[in-house]
């Protein structure tokens, strides 16, 4: 993400945390970027399409399924589509080498 100076507040279990107004992701998001810089290297291009082509079907399956209302199915389906075509590359900014089990990417 480029350099900011506007932000906003973003809370989780760990508390507030300012976050790039422009940014999709939230407050743990932001805390392992601080947290974590280890290597510069971001997740593989093909690991983030891959990433949204799962989401994208399990968000259709789910919506056969009854599990999820037609539209946030929907809704669900369209944003992992456009994280499979790279047009969201920019939100994935945890490093490549992170800590637990990789929730924040």
């Amino acid at each position: 993400m480029p350099e900011t100076t506007t932000t906003r507040t973003e809370r989780d279990t760990m508390g507030e945390m300012q976050v790039p107004a422009e940014a999709y992701y939230g407050a743990s998001t932001q805390r392992a970027v601080l947290n974590f810089p280890i290597s510069g290297l971001r997740m593989p291009r093909r690991f983030v399409r891959a990433l949204g082509l799962i989401k994208q079907a399990a968000a259709q399956v789910n919506r056969e399924l009854g599990k999820l209302p037609p539209d946030l199915a929907a809704a669900i389906a369209d944003a992992a589509g456009e994280v499979a075509e790279g047009k969201l590359d920019a939100q994935f900014v945890v490093d490549v080498f992170q800590t637990g089990s990789a929730t924040i990417t």
